[in-house]
């Protein structure tokens, strides 16, 4: 009997289409997430982050570049529910456009890393031989550096070459004008930080899959080596990537507000959580003033949504690992 386009059989005679099954998937992934209660409030704490970063301009009460030093370093009131800085900044105002901005670093930066960890750790696993060799050697060397000191050491090295390029170019120069020609610095370099610990990953999975038979299948009927790895070997180890994708955003969003912190991403006017605990720890007005919340308020802001993604990472280690959440009852 002829099986139809576009359907596949159940087990139990009946015919069920694919987008119903993948549907059903999807269902049932979902169950198993939202039994981890702190998955789904990670969830509800990732979207908060995304919406005060995408609607920041409607949201906030102030613009963060608005000045008003008649109400420099006052406390919260009706007017300004955080208070002010030392140059009559709203402090509010100041925390959700920081959310702009590492909404726009964490996931551009996890993407890029994302992108390069998954090709260089499938063309390592599947190829083997001295391709192998070149990227993983590459990678063991920037591992043995701390991920936020060659950070660093990246941010001081191209940051001045960078912008001279862009100061140079009609098209570029007002992206240094406007101050987000840092932010492209500081994705770039955590995106060359972020991709060798993928990339290892990655290439663990690969070689756990290549010598499957599906796989020996395909190659047999001439199927070409990216088609391949494509088709069928990334579907098939994208289970524990997704899980570690999510928990590197947290790592992202730490990694911007430290560089922000050191002077070496992010600088003002644009605010981010990293410039604003400097800027309020370095001139005492948390202690002058008796404002602990100038400095808690970002710190905990970042630690929150640390948690956040790691209690989401939890979630899709269940959601799409289903024996583990089988065994845990």
């Amino acid at each position: 009997m002829a099986v139809a386009q576009g359907v596949r059989p159940t087990g139990q005679g009946a015919w069920v289409p694919q987008a119903t099954s993948r549907r059903s998937r999807f269902i049932d992934g979902w169950r198993r997430f939202s039994r981890h209660k702190l998955a789904v409030l990670g969830l509800f704490i990732v979207g908060a982050w995304i919406v005060c970063g995408l609607f920041a301009p409607w949201i906030a009460p102030y613009s963060y570049r608005e000045n008003n030093l008649a109400v420099s370093q006052q406390l919260p009131s009706a007017e300004h529910w955080l208070g002010t800085d030392r140059l009559g900044r709203d402090q509010l105002s100041r925390l959700i456009w920081a959310a702009r901005t590492a909404l726009i670093v964490a996931p551009f930066a996890v993407t890029v890393s994302f992108a390069l960890g998954l090709i260089f750790g499938s063309l390592a696993g599947y190829l083997g031989g001295w391709v192998e060799g070149i990227i993983m050697r590459v990678a063991d060397v920037l591992l043995a550096f701390p991920g936020l000191l060659f950070a660093l050491l990246l941010s001081v090295t191209l940051k001045p070459r960078l912008v001279s390029m862009m100061e140079a170019s009609s098209v570029l120069k007002d992206l240094v004008r406007s101050g987000y020609a840092e932010l492209i610095i500081v994705i770039l370099a955590l995106s060359v930080v972020g991709w060798p610990g993928l990339a290892r990953l990655v290439r663990a999975q690969v070689l756990s899959s290549k010598n499957s038979l599906y796989i020996e299948a395909a190659r047999a009927s001439g199927v070409n080596t990216w088609r391949v790895i494509r088709q069928h070997i990334l579907p098939n180890i994208l289970a524990p990537i997704i899980v570690v994708l999510s928990m590197s955003l947290g790592g992202a969003v730490v990694a911007e507000s430290g560089l922000s912190f050191l002077g070496l991403g992010v600088e003002p006017p644009i605010p981010s959580w990293g410039n604003m605990i400097y800027e309020n720890a370095s001139n005492g007005l948390w202690r002058t003033a008796n404002a602990p919340y100038l400095v808690w308020a970002p710190g905990a802001i970042v630690s929150l949504l640390v948690f956040a993604f790691s209690f989401i990472g939890d979630g899709l280690n269940e959601a799409l690992n289903p024996q583990i959440g089988e065994g845990s009852r």
